[in-house]
């Protein structure tokens, strides 16, 4: 089972991290229905499990920074996400004019 979820490409501390860090926010916004605060939880492990390695990467962040780093990430969610592709878009763009 480890090896089925690994191969998916879902690191489950990285999950877990990113999952306490969009119950926080969850927390914050209690105001919601239940789809969209179930969303926001999804879209927060998602976003911490797929970006922090990009991240970490292109920091050159050491690995013992990775949790803080996915429960940041699961904490802004799309926003996060949203930060994160417009800043690589931006290197991107700038990598290619030279």
């Amino acid at each position: 089972m480890k090896e089925l979820i690994e191969a998916v490409g879902i690191n489950v501390g990285i999950c877990v991290a990113g999952m306490f860090g969009a119950l926080i926010l969850v927390g914050r916004e209690s105001a919601k229905n239940w789809k969209t605060t179930m969303f926001s939880i999804l879209t927060g492990i998602a976003s911490a499990n797929y970006i922090t390695p990009v991240i970490a990467d292109m920091l050159k962040l050491d690995m013992k920074y990775q949790m803080s780093l996915a429960f940041i990430l699961g904490f802004l969610g799309l926003k996060g996400v949203e930060v994160v592709s417009n800043k690589f878009l931006k290197k991107v763009e700038n990598d290619g004019d030279d």
